[in-house]
């Protein structure tokens, strides 16, 4: 397989569904709100927590990937900032959009499950062995 095989397949499998899923959350958030309450208590914060804890595993799949000679905490604390600060900037994008408001507590939810998804996988990769701390 040639060097340019590789890059595209790194791109394709492991960058782009980071990508894919970033222009999915501001495609979502760009949207008015749903004018109906929600099914259960926290609903929203709760979509929140697992839609960046999804993100942040995706970049830290990735980061493990792309940099093989990185640390596992280096990798966490990379995806964690990447994640929260895509959720920072969500929620100042929808202060923008019509009928939505930004809020500082679905940013907490959104750093916390960054926290929560890059620990689950580079949990995963440590426990299989693929990464050290």
């Amino acid at each position: 397989m040639s060097r340019f095989s590789k890059t595209i397949n790194m791109v394709v499998s492991y960058r782009l569904p980071v990508i894919i899923y970033c222009i999915m959350i501001f495609w979502q958030s760009s949207l008015p709100s749903i004018i109906s309450g929600p099914s259960f208590p926290w609903e929203d914060k709760i979509l929140h927590f697992l839609g960046y804890a999804f993100l942040s595993l995706l970049c830290a799949r990735d980061l493990a990937f792309e940099k093989p000679f990185w640390s596992a905490s280096k990798i966490q604390v990379l995806a964690i900032v990447f994640s929260a600060l895509y959720g920072l900037s969500d929620e100042i994008h929808q202060t923008f959009v019509p009928a939505r408001t930004g809020s500082v507590f679905d940013f907490l939810a959104d750093f916390s499950g960054s926290i929560t998804g890059s620990a689950a996988y580079i949990k995963f990769l440590i426990h299989t062995g693929r990464r050290t701390i």
